[in-house]
């Protein structure tokens, strides 16, 4: 497929989110055709003129969504909520790839479902990780160096000072409520609130955070095997705000396995997005897009299916990768255990 050829619909497109991600593909590629999508299009005009090859329109979801609105698309990118899944339904219904960010662990079924009854002619990929899957890129990278992992522990920490769009808006807000967690193999509900955990942060502070069922999850226990895994929501001062740069939004992970050596380590990893949340957001759907369309030297995605961020972009040098987006990786490893 020619790179003239392809058109992508950004829903959200002109929001925070949508326009990191707006400027990501249009940087890989001039020729794509993109058109910004949402309720206000007319906000998003003046994107579209600094992108080239742009265009707006009228989206609300709400009112429901008609592909037949739009000339032939490529690719639909959802980056506003969308919990009745209408774009992705949409996708799999007329073999169109798609990207939805916006699902937690107990949304995803309905369209998982539609999924085993269909045949997937495109790439649907579950993005509703933590930034779209950077978290979960790293994890997988880094478990790599473990022979067998026991412990899985990860955090997501909101700096107040971080400008974000609705769509992040909504997930800073989303640890209210059930958290799915992995205890001693066992998988659990958890009220949120009830049920706090103290994360030790860069700064050498700490800070209280809440379980949140993002997709990483379950996804990590699938390639890990660890019987005891928890993703946490935070809010603190990000690593940027303490030295005096711009907020960052930064992800904890923490690792307690036994090495190939025989040797029980803890490996601690944290990944700083120094351009903050919607930027990082950003930067995991374009690493999808990426790849689904076969843009900057990659292969195309060629074979429909369901994905996850993990089983699509590739983990081999995820670390060096990140660093091309202005993505910081502090890696730290503890004494024996």
């Amino acid at each position: 497929m020619e790179s003239q050829e392809k058109r992508i619909l950004i829903v959200g497109g002109y929001g925070m989110v949508g326009s990191n991600i707006a400027r990501l593909i249009r940087q890989a590629d001039k020729n794509i055709e993109l058109v910004l999508a949402g309720r206000n299009p007319q906000n998003g005009i003046p994107l579209a003129k600094e992108l080239n090859h742009s265009e707006t329109a009228y989206v609300n979801l709400e009112e429901g969504f008609e592909l037949s609105d739009f000339k032939k698309i490529d690719l639909i990118i959802s980056a506003v909520d969308d919990h009745s899944n209408i774009l992705r339904e949409t996708a799999i219904l007329n073999g169109i790839a798609c990207i939805a960010v916006s699902e937690l662990a107990d949304q995803i079924s309905p369209t998982a479902f539609l999924g085993l009854h269909k045949t997937i002619v495109a790439p649907v990929v579950y993005a509703g990780h933590w930034q779209a899957g950077i978290l979960t890129l790293m994890v997988r990278q880094q478990a790599n160096k473990f022979s067998k992992i026991e412990t899985i522990e990860l955090a997501g920490l909101y700096d107040p000072k971080d400008s974000v769009g609705p769509l992040v808006a909504n997930e800073v807000s989303g640890f209210v409520g059930e958290a799915l967690i992995r205890k001693g193999g066992n998988w659990l509900s958890l009220q949120a609130k009830e049920n706090p955990r103290t994360i030790d942060l860069y700064n050498h502070s700490s800070a209280i955070g809440y379980p949140l069922s993002t997709l990483d999850v379950p996804s990590i226990a699938a390639f890990t095997g660890a019987k005891n895994i928890r993703f946490d929501f935070i809010t603190g001062e990000s690593i940027g705000t303490s030295k005096g740069l711009e907020a960052s939004h930064d992800l904890y992970i923490t690792i307690i396995g036994t090495l190939p050596s025989g040797e029980k380590r803890k490996l601690s990893t944290i990944v700083s997005g120094t351009k903050g949340n919607s930027h990082l957001t950003a930067v995991g759907v374009y690493l999808i897009t990426e790849k689904i369309l076969g843009l900057n030297g990659q292969s195309e995605q060629k074979i429909g299916g369901l994905y996850l961020p993990e089983t699509i972009v590739t983990t081999d040098h995820i670390s060096k990768r990140l660093k091309e987006f202005d993505i910081e990786i502090i890696e730290e490893t503890l004494e024996s255990l």
